[in-house]
């Protein structure tokens, strides 16, 4: 049995790693860098780096910022944020990633997942999905809905449909974060989670929601994904990556224990 990832999510402002609730609210909470080391050596599987505000602001990802991360941990690195073309993607390769995440530009471009996956390599390619819970109808059977823009823009776009799409379009591996429960530590949307990977044959990231490991427990076992993706719980210093790790194991989870 594959072992199921825990991966710290390092939300970046401005070069400052930050944190708010339902994509609101967010402070600056400290330097991404010495996060992402801390986080490596505690036993992290993967480091998942978003720049939250690129795509609303129309501008490009601090590479800078990448490239210092990536010169700090040995495990494999994922950059989000403001990447709208092939040649984003590799800027942000060249800088010490090892996968990109794109996510408001694959919804209104979608051959941008296609043109990454034949350029690098579907292993390369993770399409984040922000998702809000809606009124069932016509349009969004599921009740559930893409947004984009840092959760700005609704798209009407149904996604369980748009997490299909993904996966025929090319890419390796879905991150779908629920935005009505995002930051509030109450727990993942495990209803959205497992609808999505019972939906695709690719692996699917829980995002959104880890208050303490127990979520993290159900987002790989009633949630069914292969990987939880945490942030306020290690940022804050509630709980450590070990003893996230440790308590997922002790309740028959497949996770990598290396201290």
């Amino acid at each position: 049995m594959l072992s199921k990832r825990v991966i710290p999510c390092l939300d970046v402002r401005n070069g400052k790693l930050t944190k708010g609730i339902k994509f609101a609210g967010n402070v600056d909470i400290g330097d991404p860098v010495e996060s992402a080391r801390k986080y490596y050596e505690e036993g992290a599987d993967e480091i998942v780096f978003y720049d939250i505000t690129a795509s609303a602001e129309d501008r490009g990802i601090f590479l800078d910022v990448v490239e210092r991360v990536a010169a700090n941990i040995f495990i494999p690195f994922s950059v989000g944020g403001g990447i709208r073309s092939v040649a984003d993607m590799r800027a942000v390769l060249l800088a010490g990633a090892e996968k990109i995440s794109i996510n408001s530009a694959a919804v209104q471009n979608p051959r941008l997942i296609s043109e990454g996956a034949d350029a690098f390599g579907s292993q390369a390619v993770v399409v984040g999905m922000d998702v809000l819970r809606v009124p069932q109808s016509e349009a969004i059977p599921s009740g559930y809905e893409i947004v984009i823009n840092g959760g700005r823009k609704r798209m009407g776009i149904d996604a369980i449909a748009w997490a299909k799409e993904c996966e025929r379009l090319g890419a390796g591996e879905l991150c779908v974060n629920s935005i009505d429960a995002d930051g509030t530590k109450d727990g993942y949307e495990l209803a959205l989670t497992s609808t999505i990977v019972d939906a695709v044959s690719i692996p699917v990231i829980a995002s959104g929601g880890a208050g303490k490991p127990e979520h993290m427990l159900d987002a790989v076992t009633r949630g069914k994904a292969s990987a939880a993706l945490i942030a306020s719980i290690v940022h804050f210093g509630t709980y450590t990556i070990r003893e996230c790790k440790e308590y997922m194991a002790s309740h028959g989870a497949p996770v990598r224990l290396v201290w």
